[in-house]
């Protein structure tokens, strides 16, 4: 009899998790729980029904995972940021492969909703005016400090690792990248607390590590089509200032037009905070669009689109960024857990001290970048150390970009993918954890004096204490 309608069979499907029916094989005994009965036959449509199970499943082991290692590590007084990368390495498909194939699929997109509320949060608190008083450093910390960290692994890689000069360029581009995601929530904690801000200088780190972020995209591209054979132009060069103007100019344009229609229709801030999200995953889709056609950056546009907001209509700036903030404590979660779930450790493990040592150097290079970028500016020394600092993170370029040249079938593919994971694993919890211990010691407050009360803070706590409920 080919039939499948023993209850207490499909119940026993429905409590296992799917790694569990795959590890063993439960699709083959579950027909004992079913009186004889013929399980394979509704095989596809039991699993056609249990998807959306195995990925709230997935999504509940992320955040119990992410908060009780987070808590663990404030107590170590360590950044909570390297628990969740470490959760989603243990959770993920090279460890106990627990979250769900459902879910992995579409981590690039969760990952890009994540970077759009940090994003949108940033721009809301960047006041354009304390950037102008930046000035110089604001455009130079946009590529000065890449380029020093690229020239650096091209210095470095072939001799170490014997790679050849192009390979060692893919390398430094994948790495390049600073991180929005670490640095952005860190520089509106001080923003928040008026700490640096008298000479803009988490403004700046925001904003320059922003387009930081494009520039070292187009290099990447640029090098890898040299690695593939092909040509590379002055008009792909040329890209780099065309996205940031035409990114630029959409978030500003699209902020202007919105502030317009806040201000002329009453509607609940909650509701504006959605139409803000759907204008950004808009722009990033139209980035998408228009690839091959126009260059344009969408997450600018969404740091525009804020930036604009907060200078045309203040009020509403200060009301909704502390509903991003409350939107931050879960995506902060699922971006950085989905960070560590593209981590295979085991490319990490076969790295060794030389390329651990050739990462650490390169980092040196980018922070001689950074302090060159600083030069003869209002900046102090310890200023511009904090500067060099806040520079080190990098997180979520690496994890989008750095299997690119495996997948491209490249000879340096397994080596840039080791080389973008232990970037990850490297820099990410340093810098966080470099930039909660040195700015209190680097930095002024806005009315000239020091930070006293030095608390650790992130979104899912306060280090050695108790949250106040929000």
């Amino acid at each position: 009899m080919n039939d499948c309608s023993g209850p207490l069979c499909v119940f026993f499907l429905i409590l296992c998790d799917r790694n569990v029916l795959n590890s063993f094989r439960l699709l083959t005994f579950a027909p004992i729980f079913s009186t004889g009965m013929d399980l394979p036959c509704y095989k596809p449509l039991i699993e056609q029904l249990l998807v959306p199970v195995f990925m709230l499943t997935s999504l509940a082991y992320i955040f119990l995972t992410a908060l009780l290692l987070g808590y663990v590590f404030t107590k170590l007084r360590l950044p909570t940021l390297l628990g969740m990368l470490i959760a989603g390495i243990l959770l993920g498909p090279y460890a106990l492969n627990i979250i769900d194939d459902s879910l992995l699929s579409i981590s690039t997109e969760l990952r890009q909703i994540a970077l759009v509320i940090i994003l949108l949060r940033a721009g809301l608190a960047l006041d354009i005016r304390d950037l102008k008083k930046v000035g110089r450093p604001a455009i130079l910390m946009s590529f000065v400090p890449a380029l020093f960290e690229i020239g650096g692994m091209m210095l470095l890689a072939p001799p170490l690792l014997g790679v050849s000069l192009i390979e060692a360029a893919i390398m430094g581009s994948v790495v390049a990248a600073v991180s929005p995601a670490v640095i952005v929530p860190k520089m509106l904690n001080l923003i928040e607390r008026k700490i640096g801000t008298k000479k803009g200088i988490p403004q700046l780190i925001m904003a320059a590590g922003s387009v930081d972020d494009v520039f070292v995209i187009v290099l990447f591209t640029a090098f890898t089509t040299l690695a593939l054979g092909g040509e590379v132009t002055s008009l792909g060069f040329l890209q780099i200032p065309v996205s940031i103007l035409t990114g630029l100019a959409l978030g500003v344009l699209v902020g202007w037009a919105l502030t317009l229609y806040f201000k002329n229709y009453h509607l609940r801030d909650s509701v504006k905070l959605l139409i803000l999200m759907c204008c950004s995953f808009l722009f990033l889709s139209v980035e998408s669009w228009l690839k091959g056609w126009v260059p344009l950056s969408g997450l600018l546009a969404v740091m525009a689109m804020g930036a604009t907001i907060l200078l045309a209509y203040p009020l509403l700036a200060h009301r909704i960024s502390p509903k991003f903030s409350k939107l931050w404590v879960a995506a902060e979660i699922i971006l950085f857990v989905l960070v560590g779930a593209t981590v295979d450790i085991q490319f990490a493990l076969k790295a060794g001290p030389l390329m651990i040592a050739l990462l650490l150097m390169v980092l040196l290079f980018r922070m001689a970048g950074v302090y060159f970028s600083t030069a003869r500016t209002q900046l102090n020394s310890k200023e511009r150390i904090f500067s060099m600092i806040a520079y080190i993170p990098k997180a979520t370029v690496q994890a989008a970009i750095g299997s690119l040249p495996l997948a491209m079938g490249l000879p340096c593919g397994t080596i840039v993918l080791t080389t973008a994971v232990l970037a990850i694993l490297i820099t990410a919890p340093l810098g966080a954890f470099a930039i909660d211990a040195s700015y209190e010691k680097l930095l002024m407050t806005e009315g000239g004096g020091k930070e006293i009360d030095h608390i650790l803070t992130d979104s899912i706590g306060v280090f050695g204490g108790s949250q106040k409920d929000e």
